[in-house]
């Protein structure tokens, strides 16, 4: 049986195959999101289905393709949709094209995701760069036996998120006219939604939004010294912030009402890197 390492780079000796040289930033597109992928121009496609050892995800609104193309000048790889933790997978399973990407020689990571908004001061359809986040899904991706190939047994967390990255996001937001949110991220496994109670929790914490992917990608990308960059948008607001509840229609809705300024905002940043 082979090891986990040399699943990734058969999947990465496949990918290289079809796309080239490693493009010069990777984007994953969260749940509703993947209009993006459909705007990158020269485009070359390959199914999740046919990467060897790809999970496929089977979530609606991930529509489980890579796609390599251009944007605003730039070679950009997208990946439109991921799988997730309360799938059923294991987080070594979550990661994997994390570190297919790496793989590849992606150095620039890009995770977006849609969430719910903690802050109240927050509006729905916001877009929040991520200036750190809080892992409270329980695991972490790095537990279990360490391939110093990947990188350290014990990385530093200290600057998950990248300040240069983060900077490029908002001189790219200023340049459209757009205001957007900073704050931190608290990803959950779910898949039920939180509860009030646990989002005043969250609160209390620090926490400005929820969400149920990201954190364990970003840690491995870390741990592969890989810059990250993250972004929210927040489609609905979290459960007891509104008198209503919460449903995934809400998070489709919003995404497709943004997503002209999600795009241009990622635009704006793959143009500067």
């Amino acid at each position: 049986m082979s090891t986990y390492f040399e699943r990734v780079t058969q999947a990465a000796e496949f990918l290289r195959a079809r796309i080239g040289a490693a493009p010069e930033a990777a984007i994953v597109l969260g749940s509703g999101l993947g209009d993006f992928a459909d705007s990158l121009g020269d485009a070359t496609t390959v199914r999740y289905a046919d990467i060897p050892h790809w999970p496929a995800s089977r979530v609606i609104g991930h529509a489980g393709k890579l796609v390599v193309g251009t944007a605003r000048g730039r070679r950009i790889l997208a990946l439109a949709g991921r799988v997730h933790f309360y799938e059923g997978h294991d987080l070594a399973t979550v990661t994997f094209a994390t570190r297919v990407l790496w793989k590849l020689g992606i150095q620039v990571l890009v995770l977006t995701n849609a969430a719910g908004g903690i802050n109240t001061k927050f509006a729905q359809g916001a877009l929040m760069v991520i200036d750190d986040h809080i892992n409270f899904m329980g695991s972490n991706p790095l537990i279990g036996p360490n391939d110093d190939r990947f990188g350290f047994r014990f990385p530093d967390m200290t600057e998950v998120y990248s300040r240069r990255l983060r900077a490029l996001a908002d001189a790219s937001a200023n340049a459209m006219g757009l205001a957007v949110e900073h704050g931190v991220y608290v990803a959950v496994h779910g898949p039920s939604y939180e509860t009030p109670a646990e989002i005043r929790t969250f609160r209390t914490w620090g926490a400005d939004a929820v969400g149920m992917s990201t954190a364990p990608e970003a840690i491995v990308a870390r741990q592969m010294r890989m810059e990250v960059l993250g972004i929210s948008c927040i489609t609905n607001m979290a459960a007891g912030v509104l008198p209503q509840p919460l449903h995934h229609d809400e998070v489709m809705e919003t995404a497709a009402r943004v997503k002209g300024q999600f795009i241009a905002l990622l635009e704006g940043v793959v143009e500067r890197l």
